[in-house]
């Protein structure tokens, strides 16, 4: 599925067509260039579930945690939002625990996820956003 996206205010239904794309999936890819807005993405995600906390980029951390209440069980859930950009191996990335959170339960959005492509569940969404003129941004479904 490919989307053009002209504005930030976009993005509201963009979550909500990959949510239908993604049919119960929780583990999702965000790839493209630095700059191309797959942390406000995932910060429009994180709006969707009513996240209270402030959605960032976890670049230094590695891993942020967002907790939501899940509407279907009235329980806290978690959103994980990971940045890998730093990561050189995927040894590292083995380090942190990454597996815990690629084969939980919870939402799992990570930024740069190709150092660890081959660790990554095979029903994971790709999601690949590409700047376009005019700050246009076309997002692809995969």
């Amino acid at each position: 599925m490919e989307t053009i996206i002209e504005t930030i205010a976009d993005l509201e239904s963009l979550v909500e067509k990959l949510l239908a794309y993604a049919n119960g999936r929780k583990k999702m890819l965000f790839y493209g260039e630095i700059g191309a807005g797959k942390t406000t993405f995932i910060q429009a995600f994180c709006r969707h579930f009513t996240v209270n906390e402030s959605v960032t980029s976890p670049t230094y951390s590695l891993i942020n945690e967002y907790s939501y209440l899940d509407e279907k069980t009235n329980k806290e859930a978690f959103i994980y939002h990971m940045d890998l950009y730093r990561l050189k191996e995927e040894r590292e990335a083995l380090d942190i625990g990454i597996e815990d959170y690629l084969y939980n339960s919870a939402y799992c959005l990570i930024e740069w996820p190709e150092v660890i492509e081959h660790l990554l569940p095979e029903e994971a969404v790709k999601i690949k956003v590409e700047i376009l003129e005019n700050s246009a941004r076309k997002v692809i479904f995969l």
